[in-house]
C-alpha cells in the first residue's frame, strides 16, 4: 500500500507536463537557443506546476478540496476546468507568440481537448484516471515526436509503457479507480495527442 502511495505521489500528473517539455527539447533537432529553451521551460514550469500548486493549496486550506489527489468527481470540477483552459492558453502562446515549439505547443492543446473529456465524462459519474490519462498523453506525445522527425524512440516509450502500468496497478490497488476508469484514462490521454498532431497536418 505504501508503494502505490508512493508511486501515485512521485508520479502525479502535475509533473508530466514539464517532462514532456523536458523530453522534447532533449530529444528534438536542436532549432532553438538555449537561452529560449531555458525561457520557454521556465514559463511551462511555472504555469503548469507552481500556479496549479498554488491553486491546490488554496483549494485545500479552504476546505473544497480533501487531498491533492481529488478523489471525488466534486472536487475535480473545478481545478479540471482551471487545468483545461490553461492549457489551451499555454498552447496558444506557444504555438503564436513563440512559434519554434509547434509540437510543444500541440501537446498543451491536446491536454486540454483531453481535460475536456475528463469534464464531460463526470456527467455520466465517470472519474477518469488522471495519472494514466498524464502518463499516456506523455506516450503520445514522444510517438509524435518520434513520427515527425523519424526519430526511433522505442526504448523511450517502452520504459513509459512499463511506467504507465506501475502507475495504473498502483492506482488500483488503492482503489482510487476502477479498470474501466484507468482503460478510458489511458485511451483519452493518449489519443488526444494523435488527434490534435493529425489536425495540424491538414
Amino acid at each position: 500500500m505504501q508503494f502505490s502511495k508512493l508511486i501515485s505521489f512521485v508520479f502525479h500528473p502535475i509533473i508530466i507536463p514539464i517532462a514532456s517539455a523536458l523530453l522534447y527539447f532533449i530529444i528534438i533537432p536542436s532549432h532553438i537557443s538555449k537561452e529560449a529553451s531555458y525561457r520557454i521551460l521556465g514559463l511551462i514550469f511555472v504555469a503548469t506546476y507552481i500556479l496549479p500548486v498554488i491553486l491546490l493549496f488554496f483549494l485545500k486550506q479552504t476546505k473544497l478540496i480533501n487531498d491533492f489527489y481529488l478523489k471525488s468527481i466534486d472536487e475535480r470540477k473545478f481545478p479540471i476546468t482551471f487545468f483545461t483552459i490553461l492549457t489551451f492558453l499555454l498552447g496558444k502562446l506557444l504555438l503564436h507568440k513563440i512559434g519554434v515549439v509547434d509540437l510543444l505547443a500541440h501537446s498543451f492543446f491536446a491536454c486540454s481537448l483531453a481535460l475536456g473529456v475528463v469534464y464531460v465524462l463526470f456527467y455520466f459519474k465517470t472519474k477518469t484516471s488522471l495519472h494514466t490519462l498524464a502518463i499516456a498523453g506523455l506516450i503520445g506525445f514522444i510517438s509524435v515526436i518520434s513520427f515527425e522527425f523519424k526519430n526511433n524512440l522505442l526504448p523511450i516509450l517502452i520504459v513509459l509503457f512499463i511506467l504507465v502500468g506501475v502507475v495504473s496497478a498502483a492506482r488500483l490497488k488503492l482503489k482510487a479507480h476502477t479498470l474501466s476508469e484507468v482503460i478510458i484514462g489511458f485511451f483519452v490521454g493518449f489519443l488526444s495527442q494523435i488527434l490534435v498532431y493529425a489536425y495540424f497536418l491538414q
